[in-house]
């Protein structure tokens, strides 16, 4: 199966926590599971606050990616039309709140949860959760736009 972000046209996927022709980026994959999407990520030594635990910033971009590519999924779902199909719709964060709730180990499965709560014409509000080991560790709500045309190959 693949992943939302592998439909994304090359000329968009280098984004550093989504982007699968970023070599150097995390390269999340998110899946739908029902009418929740899922990702996981299992943080390497990389991304450490403190000893044993994940920086936020990796969970305020892992929140982020996921979001976003949740609403174009959505979008394309709503419209009853297959991912890769045009004209390509993807989205930009409009907006991001993460809320962090409890220390995040590093080292082990990180998944990453969404769901839909807006679709409008031109943005999709999605609400995501980051659970280590069951236990909640972020919430975050993303306002994603569509993608301007100036940003999208001609």
């Amino acid at each position: 199966m693949k992943a939302f972000q592998d439909y994304y046209p090359d000329d968009i996927s280098h984004c550093y926590g989504c982007g699968r022709l970023n070599e150097h980026g995390l390269q999340i994959k998110s899946y739908w599971d029902g009418e929740e999407s899922v990702a996981r990520l299992v943080p390497n030594e990389n991304y450490i606050a403190i000893p044993g635990f994940v920086y936020g910033g990796l969970i305020a971009s892992l929140i982020d990616c996921h979001s976003t590519g949740t609403a174009a999924a959505a979008k394309y779902r709503e419209q009853e039309r297959k991912m890769d199909t045009k004209p390509v719709i993807r989205y930009v964060t409009a907006s991001l709140k993460v809320d962090f709730l409890a220390p995040t180990p590093l080292g082990v499965e990180l998944e990453i949860r969404g769901r839909v709560v807006e679709i409008g014409e031109k943005k999709v509000i999605v609400e995501a959760k980051v659970l280590a080991e069951n236990t909640l560790c972020a919430k975050g709500k993303v306002v994603a736009v569509l993608m301007p045309k100036t940003m999208l190959k001609k």
